[in-house]
Formats: C-alpha cells, sequence, structure tokens
C-alpha cells in the first residue's frame, strides 16, 4: 500500500554498506533538510539482496528481499541516490541491487536526483547516469548534487551546520520536489 498520497514519497538508496560512509550521511543530511511535502526513507536491506540471477526473473517465486525492494521503489515518487566509485566502478552490492531493478516494472520513468560526498569520483557519475538512463530512469539533473569533500569522515551534522551545504541540499531536493510535482500534472 502506498505511504501518504500528499507527500512527496523518496525512496533513498545508498551505494555504500559502510556504516560510516560519507554517502549516507549526506543522505541522512537530506532526510533532516527535507521540506515538509517530502518524506524521505532510506533503503537498508542492500546488504541481503541475494545475487542477481535472470532466471529468477522467468519464475513467479522471486525472492522476498527483491520483492520487498521493488515495492519500495512502486511506492516511491522518486529515488535519492548516493553511491561511491570502488576501483573506478560500481561498488559490487549497489550493481547488484540496480541489476534486480531491471525487471521491476515501476522503476521506468521514476525520476532520480543524484547525490554525491567525495570529489575522488572520476568514473562514477558519468557511469551511473548511464546505467540509470539504460534502465529508463529520468535522472533530475537540476536536483543532482556534488559536494567537493576531501574526507570520507563527513558527518550529516556537520553538513547540515555548513551554511553552504546546508542551503544546496535544501534547493536540490525542491527542485526535486517540483520535477515530481510537475510530472504528476
Amino acid at each position: 500500500m502506498r505511504p501518504d498520497p500528499k507527500l512527496i514519497n523518496v525512496l533513498a538508496l545508498c551505494g555504500s554498506l559502510r556504516a560510516a560512509s560519507s554517502n549516507r550521511e549526506i543522505i541522512m543530511a537530506a532526510v533532516a533538510l527535507q521540506p515538509d511535502c517530502m518524506s524521505i526513507k532510506l533503503y537498508a536491506g542492500q546488504a541481503s539482496l541475494p545475487h542477481f540471477n535472470p532466471d529468477l526473473e522467468e519464475t513467479t517465486d522471486l525472492p522476498d528481499k527483491v520483492l520487498e525492494l521493488r515495492s519500495l521503489v512502486q511506492d516511491a515518487d522518486a529515488l535519492l541516490i548516493a553511491c561511491p566509485e570502488y576501483v573506478h566502478c560500481l561498488p559490487g552490492s549497489f550493481k547488484n541491487l540496480l541489476d534486480w531493478l531491471v525487471g521491476c516494472p515501476d522503476f521506468p520513468g521514476k525520476p532520480v536526483a543524484l547525490f554525491q560526498a567525495t570529489e575522488r569520483h572520476e568514473y562514477l557519475p558519468v557511469m551511473l547516469r548511464d546505467v540509470l538512463t539504460t534502465m529508463s530512469a529520468k535522472v533530475i539533473e537540476d536536483a543532482c548534487y556534488e559536494l567537493s569533500a576531501r574526507s570520507n569522515k563527513l558527518t550529516a551534522e556537520a553538513l547540515i551546520n555548513d551554511d553552504n551545504t546546508r542551503m544546496s541540499i535544501a534547493g536540490k531536493l525542491k527542485l526535486l520536489t517540483k520535477a515530481v510535482e510537475t510530472g504528476r500534472v
């Protein structure tokens, strides 16, 4: 069942499994700064997803964890993705998550905002956009945010307490809101 239809429901996907991930912290800052009309929920089941197997797509018995992920995507008006680069690629567990969403009928056309919390990502921004475009997501470029961070020790509190960062994150969330509301008309 869909969450509150009056709210813009955003499913946040963190590409890192690290507890102290800078990308997770930027999502947590977004949660704290979300506009009143938005509800951001961080997906926490990535580590427990089974390895993608296309043979399972042919059955009616998809694993429960996959069904849960797809249900969350179905209920979301938009996705917020924050993902690190690992060895010039997407982290394996995050690519696995995306592989499970390829067959998700509710994924194509889904508005997506990309947040990035590092300056050392040389390949990921283009690669992730390419993968998402291939999957028929709608990347909302105006709502994407890159934080040039020289440290992997960011905290949501520090991001919120920095005036420029706080205003940038809040502004990008407003642009995501506008894109979703425009698409609803």
